[in-house]
């Protein structure tokens, strides 16, 4: 009889629990989600992202427009014009009359223009400048999402946190895929977000100098969505940097020194080979540039597409290479 009831007890608490329960990948990116959510200074710093990434755009939106305001007298003024004589016009031909014959074999006198006016400058040159206003705050966004992609992965390693985690989810690999899918995917909400509402600000700025953006225009749209995508992998190279120095302030000097730092010593000694510019548009930053630009493409330079490829590829060489180390090295 106590046999019996033994054997019976045991089965009904075998390992396992009741179907349903254990950890799984859901679940990871739920408990990830909450601890990027409740935390206050991480919900302040993307909001602060979000404002000044706005901010810029608009900026830039009412300087195109003063562009266009200022260069567009200088333009009516240059055909009216005669050279040596400051505010003078052409004569008038009187009505009635004709203009002078040219004689025959002769040609025609050139276009006068007065001294020092650049005839390309003025809307033309606002124009090509439109289309990239809405991705316009990307720099500073770039700045505060890979700061924030360091700390909120080396601050666990700080505090110890992280040992909670791997207890949690001992394979550590579905715990850190989480966290980056979760910075990932909030990063690229902001990103697009806020060129998104940069664009629908900007439009009636420019429409007070005669200026037009539209979303089919070209480049536009993709540009918009490309803003969310840089931030997107801007977030996944940090925080790959934070999991491998496991150090607050060292990850965040070394992100910002890789994407901001190291273009402007590149650009220094450019002139000692020439291979230093070519190899100076595969840096995450000029990468980047090129994903979100929606103008026309220099020669030499990166495509959307290229930039985009460059910069994925930063971000999936130093994931795998934090996944690898994590399994490998102590809490």
């Amino acid at each position: 009889m106590s046999t019996a009831t033994t054997d019976k007890n045991q089965t009904g608490t075998a390992p396992g629990g009741p179907a349903g329960s254990g950890v799984n990948f859901l679940r990871v990116l739920k408990s990830e989600w909450i601890k990027v959510t409740t935390v206050p200074s991480t919900v302040i710093l993307l909001a602060v992202t979000v404002v000044v990434m706005i901010g810029l755009a608009s900026l830039a939106a009412w300087g195109t427009a003063q562009l266009a305001s200022d260069s567009a007298p200088a333009a009516g003024a240059s055909a009216s014009a005669v050279p040596g004589e400051e505010g003078a016009t052409a004569p008038a031909v009187p009505e009635g009359a004709t203009a002078p014959a040219v004689p025959e074999g002769a040609t025609a006198p050139a276009e006068q223009t007065a001294p020092g006016v650049d005839t390309q400058a003025g809307p033309p040159a606002a124009d090509s400048l439109v289309r990239d206003i809405p991705a316009s705050g990307l720099f500073f966004g770039q700045l505060l999402i890979a700061s924030l992609g360091v700390v909120l992965i080396a601050s666990e390693w700080g505090t110890g946190m992280i040992r909670s985690t791997f207890s949690a989810v001992p394979k550590r690999t579905p715990a850190l895929l989480a966290k980056n899918l979760i910075i990932a995917v909030v990063s690229f909400v902001v990103g697009a977000g806020a060129a998104f509402i940069s664009y629908l600000i900007a439009r009636p700025i420019l429409g007070t100098a005669d200026l037009s953006l539209s979303l089919g225009d070209e480049g536009v749209l993709a540009s918009i969505l490309n803003t969310g995508t840089c931030l997107a992998l801007i977030a996944v190279f940090a925080m790959a940097i934070g999991t491998l120095l496991r150090n607050t302030a060292g990850g965040v000097v070394t992100a910002i020194g890789i994407i901001f730092v190291l273009p402007l010593v590149v650009q220094i000694v450019s002139g000692l080979a020439d291979w230093i510019p070519d190899a100076a548009r595969f840096l995450p930053s000029n990468a980047g540039a090129q994903l979100v630009s929606a103008g026309p493409i220099a020669d030499g330079d990166l495509t959307q597409l290229q930039g985009g490829l460059v910069l994925a590829a930063w971000a999936a060489v130093l994931l795998v290479a934090s996944l690898v180390a994590t399994k490998r090295r102590d809490v």
